[in-house]
């Protein structure tokens, strides 16, 4: 086991890791931006580097910086959390060369998975269902034309590298076709330099539904149950669930089956998400998997019983991880918590909190790097913290939101709170009967 670990990440996700790491004996440096100076995380490590001025490409991105970090304070091992390096195989491969651990897939695995493309192409041929496409990169718009007249409008353009919602455009006509193409690939080039495009049959009014999964160098991959990521806006996630209220039992058996089919066939090792989207009949198709722990990834412990943070440092360090429990015990939310004006087209709200008090009692925990006095820069994500919520099944959940609700207050800042309260109080919401486009049609 190791003796130290550098969290190559900020906020709320670098205070994560550290919890786990001090749990199991395992000393921690914490790096930080000019803007970071007093986040909370650099104040819980044992350690704390700063790594470059407030910019991100200046610093977080900055992977000699990092390295020079974890050489300087003896940090055997790097966990990426998620965002910034998280998925960068150029990242994985040199902490490999200077004999770091990179707490994560290997870099080919990164390489492979990180690649929409090639990610489906391996799971068709392993039997996973695909949304019908394109089998690999489009080269141009015209070969794009030639597909979409195979598998019928609308259809979907996604970069074939990152996520995040750039680079994808939906496309509802032929006409449309040439200019949402090269738009797509110019911000594909813009947000990830890489141009390169895939297409895929647009399924109308889908859940998004992910399956957590856990490899070993040993052979084991289990799946951990599936999360509901219905609730988002621009691509981008802001309330999730866990178990999804729409997947029945056989159905929940069948994805799982899936997603440790598909990361078997590629040897995967470390913590992934395995995507799909999910029809009104309950067909479920593949769209891509994550090669890191993702930001939802509390409710999922919660419902578990399990710290997936430990499992990934067991799986890096060598260790076998345990065949985890089969039912899930209650149900789970999680609310993003933005530094968002969602009044205002949720415009970035950054600033000082004058005033936090966090919700609490029984089922209720708070993920945060948020204070009193703590000033959110406007260089990075506007995400403040994550409100997660366990009941004893669903209603018990969403009551316990609601209360959690009345008593969590942020002054200083506008955020996403009155956002989640409304959608607690939607009709549609309480009935289970969403989709991704739930928000398009409810809060314009």
């Amino acid at each position: 086991m190791f003796n130290k670990i550098l969290i190559a990440n900020r906020g709320e996700i670098a205070l994560r890791v550290i919890r786990t790491c001090k749990e199991m004996g395992i000393k921690t440096v914490a790096v930080y931006s000019e803007a970071d100076r007093d986040s909370m995380h650099t104040m819980f490590a044992d350690e704390a580097v700063c790594i470059g001025p407030y910019s991100s490409s200046e610093s977080y991105l900055k992977i000699p910086n990092i390295l020079s970090a974890a050489s300087i304070t003896g940090a055997e091992a790097i966990h990426p959390g998620y965002g910034f390096l998280a998925e960068n195989a150029e990242f994985s491969e040199i902490c490999e060369e200077s004999n770091i651990k990179f707490i994560g897939p290997s870099p080919d695995m990164i390489r492979k998975m990180g690649d929409k493309a090639f990610a489906k192409s391996t799971m068709r041929k392993v039997g996973v269902p695909v949304v019908p496409g394109s089998d690999g990169v489009i080269s141009n718009a015209d070969e794009a034309k030639k597909i979409a007249e195979e598998v019928g409008y609308p259809v979907l353009l996604k970069a074939s590298a990152g996520g995040g919602g750039k680079g994808m455009r939906i496309v509802k006509a032929e006409s449309e076709l040439h200019k949402q193409f090269q738009a797509a690939s110019n911000e594909a080039q813009a947000a990830f330099g890489n141009p390169d495009m895939y297409l895929e049959k647009f399924i109308e009014n889908p859940r998004h539904v992910e399956i957590q999964i856990m490899g070993d160098s040993h052979g084991n991959v289990y799946a951990y149950g599936e999360r509901d990521c219905s609730i988002q806006r621009r691509h981008q996630k802001l309330i999730e669930e866990t178990p999804s209220p729409i997947i029945s039992s056989a159905t929940r058996e069948k994805m799982e089956k899936a997603a440790i089919l598909g990361a078997k066939s590629v040897n995967y090792e470390g913590a992934g998400t395995v995507e799909f989207l999910v029809d009104k009949y309950q067909n479920f198709y593949f769209i891509e998997m994550n090669t890191r722990i993702q930001v939802e990834h509390p409710i999922t412990e919660m419902v578990q019983n399990i710290d997936l943070i430990k499992n990934q440092i067991i799986v890096a360090s060598g260790g076998e991880i345990e065949d985890p429990p089969r039912v899930p015990i209650g149900h789970c939310f999680e609310f993003r918590i933005n530094a968002e004006d969602p009044d205002f087209n949720f415009r970035p709200s950054p600033g000082k909190i004058e005033m936090i008090h966090f919700p609490g009692g029984f089922g209720i925990r708070n993920d945060s790097h948020a204070y009193s006095g703590y000033t959110i820069p406007p260089y990075y994500d506007s995400l403040i913290g994550k409100l997660i919520v366990w009941g004893v099944d669903r209603s018990h959940a969403i009551s316990r939101a609601k209360r959690a609700f009345e008593e969590f207050l942020i002054k200083g800042v506008k955020t996403t709170i009155p956002f989640h309260q409304k959608v607690l109080e939607n009709k549609d919401f309480l009935n289970s009967n969403y989709d991704t486009s739930f928000i398009e049609k409810n809060f314009k």
